[in-house]
């Protein structure tokens, strides 16, 4: 195992039935002692990464889906920013995922997603996903009824039944060559309301913030148990979650970077090989070239 590897695996979570939030300190850093030294890692890694994204292209076999969940200014976008900074732009999609359209709510909860998954050779990032549907839709149940799912199918075993669809569906993926990575960056209360005042008191930074935002903190309780029961019945060793602590963001760019980079080694992947007549045509071309 590599050291990004070995780094990484300590915030995996393949198996989440012994799995309890309470466990993972938002403000960890794991030895790492400063903001300089996550720096020089992580520019490393980001490197190492631009590598494994081209020969991911190249050998056009496997796709990678790279899903984000979090509470408001954990660091989704930053973490996707800064760590993806290095790749391709043509071998990567990004995909935000807001409140669902009319269009969306006529279909099940996977559909819309569904439609945005890479192809291979592709990395795709989900900024949220259809974890939303057992975490908001989970806290505030009144959003079942925009779904117009028949009644006798919504019971208390919704959610149950929900983890179950996500479980099969990520097994699927594995099976046709897309592997799943998950990120629940873990930002602490009072870590979001220093970025939320920072987001208030910062113009450049008022775009950011939304009343909603703080609204939601309301429900901060609800949304913990939702986030702990999501890793609980959704880890898998073929889709695992790295609950990454998030109350520094430069670690925690350290730690989605080391993930990503040991997803794709695990893949042993390789640049097409040349066969005889390939071999063949490249010589031609090549006293072409030079005639």
């Amino acid at each position: 195992m590599t050291k990004a590897g070995r780094f990484a695996r300590r915030f995996r979570v393949d198996d989440g039935r012994r799995f309890r939030l309470k466990h993972v300190d938002p403000r960890g850093t794991h030895g790492i002692a400063s903001k300089e030294e996550a720096s020089a890692w992580l520019k490393k890694g980001v490197e190492r990464l631009a590598e494994l994204q081209e020969k991911l292209y190249a050998d056009d076999r496997w796709g990678l889906l790279l899903i984000f969940q979090a509470m408001d200014a954990a660091g989704k976008d930053g973490a996707i920013k800064h760590v993806m900074s290095g790749i391709n732009p043509q071998g990567c999609q990004v995909y935000s995922f807001k409140a669902p359209s009319a269009e969306e709510l006529d279909h099940d909860f996977l559909w819309r997603t569904t439609r945005c998954l890479p192809e291979r050779g592709r990395i795709g990032i989900f900024n949220r996903s259809y974890y939303e549907e057992v975490l908001v839709v989970r806290v505030h149940t009144e959003l079942l009824t925009f779904q117009r799912i028949p009644e006798p199918l919504v019971t208390e075993r919704i959610w149950g039944e929900r983890f179950e669809d996500i479980v099969s569906f990520e097994r699927h993926l594995h099976r046709n060559g897309i592997l799943v990575r998950k990120f629940f960056l873990h930002v602490s209360k009072a870590e979001q309301r220093r970025r939320f005042l920072q987001r208030l008191e910062e113009p450049e930074k008022n775009w950011k913030f939304a009343p909603a935002d703080v609204r939601e903190r309301q429900h901060w309780n609800a949304y913990m148990r939702a986030y702990e029961d999501m890793v609980r019945h959704t880890a898998t060793p073929q889709a695992p979650w790295y609950v990454v602590p998030a109350d520094h963001k430069w670690f925690t760019r350290l730690v989605v970077a080391a993930a990503i980079v040991d997803a794709l080694e695990e893949l042993d992947l390789n640049f097409p090989r040349m066969d005889d007549k390939k071999r063949k045509e490249l010589q031609a071309a090549r006293r072409l070239l030079k005639g």
